[in-house]
């Protein structure tokens, strides 16, 4: 089993953005110091939904900051980067950090980021693939070329060159079945988001296998995780207190044209992670967490730690994951 926590830097109202950006570097190295095993960093582009808008570059600063644990992005949308220049950022991240850093990637949505950029709604709707492709040849070759509809250019030397060979670990953002299909095409691992519960998961998983004849390989799964001495007192903080991030939040979704788009009601959300997700004693959030491992057979949950609402609580809830979820939780599910 791998445990991680997953931060998105949520900006609760009230908050600046220093003190939000501050609270999950802080984060970070609260999750190294309780036992975690990695830590995942969210990007988001002109929306207090995240306020990180390079995942990679904040993982970079936190890989400074530690020593043990490994920091990934969850994830670096690449339908607004170039995946040559994420490549070689990887590469240098894979090498500096003695291969402490994991790459998520992911096609992000059709949101204003694809004008701002300039990448198009094209790189979105059909250019996830040539881009992927292009970045594990990045990551995996000593020279590249590109002849695409995308990206074409002359050969070049690929430097600095991973530390990991055959390449640092790459896992994939999936919300759909065709995401699932390209990845299991790829046998890459996915990352499966917070909105879905086990049967979702299942969904997915069975058409990775379906895609990939069976392959085997090591999921990921994303879960809000709160933990408090009642169940009562765990819904009732985040009930009370995600509705306060969502709504501001999610509303910094814009799409890039006139398509239509309505954004999830704040507290009917709030509920279901509520209900789906790790939130209660620590008996409840490991009960939760076993079985879903048993379930799914995903043996790597990274969790979301910030929906209480302040950088204390925050703290406090990866301190009591810490010591009084994982330690239980590791052995449990070694001696089923």
């Amino acid at each position: 089993m791998r445990f991680g926590v997953f931060l998105l830097a949520a900006r609760f109202p009230g908050q600046s953005d220093g003190e939000v950006l501050s609270a999950t570097v802080e984060a970070a190295v609260a999750a190294e110091r309780a036992g975690f095993d990695d830590v995942w960093l969210a990007e988001h582009h002109f929306m207090s939904y995240g306020i990180c808008p390079s995942a990679i570059s904040l993982a970079a600063y936190v890989l400074g900051r530690t020593e043990r644990i490994a920091v990934g992005t969850a994830v670096s949308v690449l339908s607004t980067a170039h995946p040559v220049a994420l490549a070689e950022q990887t590469a240098l991240l894979d090498q500096v950090s003695g291969g402490r850093f994991r790459l998520g990637v992911g096609r992000g949505g059709p949101w204003v980021d694809l004008e701002v950029f300039g990448t198009g709604l094209a790189r979105y709707e059909s250019g996830f693939a040539e881009s992927l492709d292009l970045l594990l040849a990045g990551l995996t070759r000593s020279r590249l070329s590109a002849a695409g509809p995308t990206f074409a250019f002359r050969e070049v030397p690929m430097v600095p060159r991973p530390r990991t060979r055959p390449s640092p670990p790459v896992v994939v953002a999936c919300t759909s079945a065709a995401t699932a299909a390209l990845a299991a095409d790829r046998r890459l691992p996915m990352l499966l988001g917070l909105h879905i519960g086990d049967d979702g998961r299942n969904a997915m998983l069975a058409e990775y296998a379906a895609r990939s004849g069976g392959a085997p390989a090591d999921h990921v799964a994303a879960a809000m995780a709160y933990v408090a001495d009642t169940r009562a007192e765990a819904r009732r903080t985040l009930r009370a207190e995600l509705p306060r991030w969502l709504r501001p939040g999610l509303a910094g979704y814009v799409p890039v044209d006139d398509r239509p788009h309505r954004s999830r009601d704040p507290d009917e959300y709030a509920e279901l992670l509520c209900r789906i997700h790790p939130v209660g004693t620590p008996e409840d959030c490991v009960q939760t967490m076993a079985v879903t491992v048993e379930r799914t057979g995903i043996r790597h949950l990274i969790l979301m730690v910030e929906g209480a609402g302040s950088p204390e609580r925050t703290r406090e809830n990866i301190a009591r994951l810490g010591a009084e979820v994982l330690p239980r939780l590791r052995t449990g599910v070694r001696d089923r």
